[in-house]
């Protein structure tokens, strides 16, 4: 078969793709069945023809444009059937594992991704991208997208089990996150000391679960957010807020789509803003139960650091510390970062740091627009406290609800992140990614991007 056979018999199945849904469901099935048939008697990729090689990626964009064109007909009726007619509330991981067994050929398998998962990122087929296409066809959808974001602000299963020891004690350890209240002030400490607060999966987990906790617990009126002390060589001693994502677990295949990229940002990101839903039943009052929040900048807030820093109510920042946003440097999207970087800091200076990798001083003229106060070391500590108490007004919750959603409207953030989902799943898989990144990792540098001191 020649890629002139593979793009004919794609322009067959498209009918079949948008046809009824059984219909659709046994062509999506049969289709992708026979090209992974096909594509399972060529050599290896390293070992393929250039008309081997030109065959198998026809045939992978073509079931990729069979699977596009199925989720454009029936993303509601997929997201209906795998929720119960949206009487289930499935996270990311549970709706993705559901789809690849309701219908098969959509999603990859468990397997599949497992197989992906047990080697490098640049070793792997680009089974995610699937999963973009997936995810990015049901946010874009009014009625499925805004149920998967309900979903996804619900407490996760870890937090429940949790909740009883934090209200009873004030104080949980998560790995990487250190949860203590203290009064009426819940305290989420960053402690990947070893990393310099580098996000991998497993910090996310730690980071919604925390949030969760802050947001469950009744005796808590304001959360805040720090980074710890640090034992990395060249910040040893001193408090470090975040250096983004973790290139070395980018590198080695454990960032997913599922389990980072996208869970982070409907994630805890999103609670921060919205709060947690915990209520079922019909009633008047809010279905969201949030509270303030306040960051402190120790150091750098670089990546995914400063995409947090966009999302609350009150920053501060040392003196020496900077924040900057090199995701297109490294090229992949800072999130949500692009949504929102404009309205803080106005369309120039958004671009000059997002595409160009400006960084901002936090002396600089410009950091104010990103953070509310700048203080030497020796007075943070008291700021903090002064902060977080000016916080705990009683009309402070319904005027920030009032703002965020002024700011940021629910539909506008889901066809963002409708769109997100399938860039970032196509950006992660990209040559330019996997060889900036694979040098990186050769080059034994600190599992960070970009974290220097200040010149």
């Amino acid at each position: 078969m020649s890629v002139n056979d593979v793009r004919a018999r794609l322009r067959t199945h498209l009918d079949g793709a948008r046809a009824q849904l059984p219909t659709a469901r046994q062509t999506l099935e049969e289709a992708t069945r026979h090209s992974r048939a096909l594509l399972d008697t060529l050599p290896r990729p390293v070992d393929r023809s250039a008309e081997q090689q030109a065959f198998a990626e026809a045939a992978v964009d073509a079931d990729r444009t069979l699977r596009a064109a199925f989720m454009d007909t029936h993303a509601e009726e997929v997201y209906d059937e795998l929720t119960d007619r949206r009487t289930r509330h499935l996270r990311l991981d549970e709706l993705a594992t559901a789809a690849a067994k309701a219908f098969p050929g959509l999603v990859p398998t468990t397997e599949q991704l497992a197989t992906e998962r047990a080697g490098p990122q640049a070793r792997k087929q680009g089974h995610e991208i699937d999963q973009g296409i997936f995810f990015s066809r049901i946010l874009r959808s009014p009625r499925a997208g805004t149920h998967l974001l309900d979903a996804m602000l619900r407490p996760t299963p870890r937090a429940t089990a949790l909740l009883p020891e934090f209200t009873g004690t004030g104080r949980v350890e998560l790995g990487s996150v250190l949860l203590e209240r203290t009064g009426a002030v819940a305290r989420l400490t960053m402690c990947r000391d070893d990393a310099l607060n580098a996000e991998d999966e497993a910090q996310v987990d730690d980071m919604e679960t925390a949030v969760d906790l802050a947001l469950l617990d009744p005796a808590v009126e304001v959360g805040l957010l720090r980074g710890g002390e640090m034992t990395h060589p060249r910040y040893r001693g001193r408090r470090v807020f975040s250096a983004g994502i973790n290139l070395k677990a980018l590198h080695s295949g454990d960032i997913s789509l599922t389990g980072f990229l996208l869970r982070r940002e409907l994630g805890y990101i999103h609670k921060l803003i919205r709060g947690v839903r915990t209520d079922d039943e019909p009633d008047w009052r809010p279905r969201t139960t949030d509270k303030p929040w306040v960051a402190v900048v120790d150091s750098f807030a670089i990546g995914g650091g400063a995409q947090l820093l966009l999302v609350f109510d009150h920053v501060i920042a040392a003196a020496d510390a900077y924040i900057s946003l090199p995701a297109a440097q490294e090229g992949i999207v800072p999130g949500a970062a692009n949504f929102r970087l404009t309205r803080s800091a106005g369309p120039r200076l958004s671009r000059q740091v997002i595409l160009e990798g400006k960084r901002i001083f936090a002396t600089e003229p410009e950091a104010r627009l990103l953070v509310d106060e700048v203080h030497d070391r020796v007075d943070l500590d008291l700021a903090v406290e002064r902060g977080v108490e000016r916080l705990r007004g009683s009309a402070v919750l319904a005027n920030r609800r009032m703002l965020n959603l002024a700011e940021e409207s629910p539909d506008d953030f889901r066809r963002y992140m409708g769109e997100f989902a399938l860039q970032q799943a196509i950006r992660i898989h990209s040559s330019d990614v996997l060889d900036k990144v694979g040098r990186f990792s050769a080059a034994s540098a600190p599992t960070v991007k970009g974290a220097a001191p200040r010149p």
